[in-house]
C-alpha cells in the first residue's frame, strides 16, 4: 500500500514536467494578489498589458485591419491576437481566458507545470525545470517579440522605461 501511495504521489507531481505546459491564465494567480506576494496582480491590472485585448475592439483596430487589408475583426485576427493576448494558439486549461490580455505567462511561461510549486523556495529549481521563466537579466529581448514595428508603427522600444511601468517585484523578506 505504501508503494502505491508513493507511486501516485510521484506521478501527480512529476507528470506536469513531462507533458506540454498549458496556459492557465491570470485568474489562477490568486496568491499574487496578496500583499506578501507584492500585489503583483493589482500592479498588472493597471498596465496596458491588462487592456491589450480590449484595444482590439476599438475603432482604431478596425481601421488598422482595413489598412492592412486583413479581413474580419481584430479580435479574431491571428496577426493581432499573437501580441494582444497570451498563449494564442497554444494549449490552454479551461481556466484560461485570452480576453484578459497580455498576462503573467507571456513572460513567465505556460504555468500548468509549475503553478503548484513555484511559490515554494525549496521548489524553485523544480519550478524552473517545469517551465517557469525568471528573467533576472532581462534586456527586453522577449518583449521585442511584440514591441516591434512588424505590424504597426511604434516608437523605439525603451526597455528600461517600459519595465518601470510594469515592474512587479516580490517583497524582500
Amino acid at each position: 500500500m505504501k508503494k502505491y501511495v508513493v507511486a501516485v504521489f510521484v506521478v501527480l507531481f512529476t507528470l506536469p514536467m513531462f507533458s506540454q505546459n498549458k496556459f492557465v491564465g491570470i485568474k489562477s494567480c490568486v496568491c499574487h494578489k496578496l500583499a506578501k506576494q507584492g500585489k503583483q496582480v493589482t500592479i498588472w491590472e493597471k498596465t496596458k498589458h491588462a487592456e491589450a485585448y480590449n484595444v482590439l475592439k476599438s475603432d482604431k483596430a478596425a481601421e488598422f485591419m482595413k489598412a492592412k487589408d486583413l479581413k474580419g475583426a481584430a479580435t479574431d485576427a491571428k496577426e493581432c491576437l499573437e501580441c494582444h493576448t497570451t498563449g494564442y494558439g497554444e494549449p490552454q486549461e479551461k481556466s484560461f481566458d485570452m480576453t484578459m490580455g497580455v498576462q503573467c505567462e507571456a513572460c513567465h511561461g505556460a504555468a500548468s507545470g509549475y503553478k503548484l510549486i513555484h511559490n515554494k523556495p525549496d521548489k524553485l529549481d523544480q519550478a524552473i525545470k517545469a517551465g517557469l521563466i525568471i528573467n533576472k537579466k532581462e534586456d527586453g529581448t522577449s518583449c521585442k517579440k511584440c514591441h516591434n514595428p512588424k505590424m504597426h508603427p511604434m516608437k523605439d522600444f525603451d526597455f528600461k522605461k517600459m519595465w518601470g511601468e510594469i515592474e512587479h517585484p516580490l517583497p524582500k523578506g
